[in-house]
Order: structure tokens, then sequence, then C-alpha cells
């Protein structure tokens, strides 16, 4: 059975963010459907959790299709509207594992203009290598902080910086970590001050969250 998908056009005037269309339960007809409906509205066409199968569609089908196989996402075309602000995000992450979710954000900023740096394996686990790399992280205005296991790395940071934090729990760990459930459990009972935090592996989302913040401060 197909599915009308209405995609939400207005997004962009009501709080400045376009629509973002997710793949990993949209079948490949819906989401040839709905990329083309959102090129021909000349809105930039950005895919997150699709998998390389269906991709490859999409890459067929259009010739500046990229798709980004450690993010899961794939973008068509440009965003013609991006904003003008000289603010910069950070992107760290507690190690290589958790990869996906810091690309998936940094792509997802990079969409909008935003300036943007990753800052991989600097895990509590090796705090050296945080410290080795805090002064250059402390010149960012914003910070994703993405981490699994017991996801201590946003509360370390956010005892160290004064930046806005928006922290993400990664579904990475074993057995107790629960696809998550303990960083995020962990993050939310954070003793730093000020702390955003995010869903499970919710990159996209932190993304969104950083560019609240600068259009409100740009």
């Amino acid at each position: 059975m197909n599915l009308d998908i209405r995609f939400d056009f207005q997004r962009r005037e009501r709080i400045g963010l376009i629509e973002a269309i997710w793949g990993a339960d949209k079948s490949i007809d819906q989401l040839k459907r709905v990329s083309k409906e959102v090129l021909e509205k000349k809105e930039v066409v950005f895919i997150t959790r699709i998998d390389k199968e269906k991709a490859t569609h999409l890459l067929d089908m259009y010739e500046d299709a990229i798709f980004y196989e450690e993010a899961n996402c794939l973008r068509i075309g440009e965003n013609l509207k991006k904003i003008s602000t000289e603010k910069k995000v950070a992107i760290i992450s507690g190690g290589s594992s958790d990869l996906a979710v810091t690309l998936e954000a940094k792509l997802s900023l990079e969409i909008y203009g935003v300036s943007c740096q990753t800052f991989i394996d600097v895990g509590v686990a090796g705090l050296h290598r945080l410290f080795s790399e805090i002064e250059e992280i402390n010149k960012y205005d914003v910070l994703i902080v993405c981490a699994g296991m017991e996801g201590a790395l946003a509360t370390v940071i956010g005892g160290l910086l004064p930046q806005p934090i928006i922290a993400v729990p990664v579904s990475v760990g074993y057995g107790v970590s629960k696809n998550g459930e303990t960083a995020l459990n962990s993050m939310l009972s954070s003793c730093a001050p000020g702390i955003s935090v995010m869903n499970i592996d919710n990159g996209y989302g932190a993304a969104m969250a950083a560019l609240r913040i600068i259009k409100r401060i740009s």
C-alpha cells in the first residue's frame, strides 16, 4: 500500500529549518517520490538513516546525489538559503564507534553552511587525549558531545567549558549499556549544570538544536 507523504514545505518559514527525510522506515518508492517532490520545489533533499541498497536507487536517478555511507545519510542538491553566521560548532566524540552519529550531526550542520569541526577519540578512558584538544575545542561557540558506554564525556566537558553543550547518547557498549540507555540516563543525571540531552543516536536532532542556538546569538 502506497501512502501519501506530506512534506512540510512551510517549516523553513516557521522555524528556519528544513524537513529532513527519515529513510529507515520508508520504501524505495516512497523515497523516490518525496525526493522528486522536494527537488521540484527547489529545496535540498537530506535523507537520514538510509541504507546502501536504498541509496543506490537514488544515486542512479540523480547525478548530484551524494551518499555518506559512514553516516547513513544522503543529500541531493544544495540548500540555496544557508544561514549567515560566524559561529562555529565542535562535534566531540568519545570514540570512533560514535562516528556515524558524529557525522550525521556534521552533515546536518554543513547543509546550512555552518562551520564545524569533529574531535574524535577524546573519551574519558584516556583523558590526556581530551586535554590535548581542550584549548582548541574552547574556540567553538556550541559543543555537541557524542558518547556511548557510560556517557561521561558530556559531564567532563560540561565541568571544564562554558559553551552550550548538547549531549548525544550513543548506542555503543556491552550488556548493561542497553543500546545507549545507560549513556542517556547518565547524561540526564549529569552533575554539570545546563547540559541539554538528545535522544539516543540523534545526531540530526543535536545539529538542529545547535542551529536554533546559533540563529539566536548570531
